[in-house]
C-alpha cells in the first residue's frame, strides 16, 4: 500500500496538474513496483512561499539571488 506525498509552493498549482500529478505517480507505482492503483495513496501539500527553504534561505531571497 504506498503513500506518495509530494510537496509543492503554493504557486498555482492548477487541479488538472495535480490531477496528471497524481496520475503519472500511480501509473509510475504501478510500472514499476506492480502496485495496485486501487491500493495507492497521492498526497499534494500545497506549502506558503514564505514557509519553504532552500540553501538556509526562503526560497524567495533564494530565487532573487540566484538572478542575479
Amino acid at each position: 500500500m504506498p503513500y506518495v506525498n509530494i510537496k509543492v509552493t503554493r504557486e498555482g498549482v492548477t487541479p488538472d496538474q495535480k490531477a496528471a500529478l497524481i496520475n503519472g505517480v500511480t501509473d509510475l507505482l504501478v510500472r514499476i513496483l506492480d502496485k495496485s492503483p486501487a491500493t495507492t495513496f497521492v498526497v499534494i501539500d500545497e506549502v506558503a512561499l514564505e514557509d519553504w527553504g532552500i540553501g538556509g534561505l526562503p526560497v524567495d531571497q533564494y530565487r532573487r539571488d540566484a538572478a542575479g
